[in-house]
């Protein structure tokens, strides 16, 4: 099943965020990993999903090898 993070790319546009294990719900973000990764263990959540939201969209077509 995929997970919409059209809401998340847009508030967090360049930068690292830590979601909780729903994979939609943003717990902390920074711009790097390791502050997205403080804050959101500051908040009670030690092993957050952390991801990157790039600055703009860039289509890909082909495969890798």
């Amino acid at each position: 099943m995929s997970i919409d993070w059209t809401k998340i790319y847009t508030q967090y546009k360049g930068l690292w965020v830590a979601l909780k294990d729903d994979e939609k719900t943003v717990v902390a973000s920074g711009k790097t990993a390791k502050e997205a990764l403080d804050k959101a263990t500051k908040k009670g959540y030690p092993e957050p999903i952390l991801t990157h939201m790039p600055k703009e969209l860039v289509a890909y077509v082909g495969f890798g090898l």
